[in-house]
């Protein structure tokens, strides 16, 4: 059994037009949503093994600020097949996690985290900014990844988390 979770970016900014889309930064909401569902994480407990993050600068800087606010010392990586990727893309990273985290936290950008999330339990489930869908995988090895192999357990929104 492997736990993966699926972290959307928090809101970027578009005060630039002339910057390029893996430039863009963190926008003001994002700076506030990010920490508080690292804080969520911390409160449901949910501590990845590994984080692997889109290189992305918003996505960056959402992986570090969860990853803070939830205190976790999880080890924090980079992949640039994350960035755009397709569903497809993101089972390829995903497969070739190191066999020793039970679990692992993934931070990108739609449409293909909606995607993979689809892919992986059947379920269509929309992934505003800085949501995180919590996904039980009923897999021994990251290699075992197969289109519905997990259940959805929980999508938290920034917005639901407020009420």
């Amino acid at each position: 059994m492997k736990n993966l979770f699926l972290l959307r970016h928090a809101k970027s900014s578009w005060n630039d037009p002339a910057m390029a889309d893996f430039d863009r930064p963190l926008n003001d909401r994002g700076l506030a949503a990010a920490p508080f569902m690292g804080e969520v994480m911390a409160r449901k407990e949910i501590q990845p093994g590994v984080i692997i993050s889109s290189p992305a600068n918003r996505a960056m800087q959402t992986a570090i600020l969860v990853k803070e606010a939830s205190g976790s010392n999880s080890p924090l990586q980079y992949d640039e097949r994350i960035y755009e990727a397709s569903p497809q893309n993101l089972r390829s990273v995903a497969s070739q996690i190191p066999e020793n985290f039970a679990s692992a936290l993934l931070v990108g950008h739609n449409p293909g985290m909606e995607g993979f999330i689809h892919y992986l339990t059947g379920r269509l489930e929309p992934m505003p900014t800085a949501a995180l869908a919590v996904i039980e995988l009923d897999i021994d090895s990251w290699l075992d990844l197969t289109d519905g192999c997990g259940i959805l357990q929980a999508v938290y929104r920034p917005k639901d988390e407020l009420k």
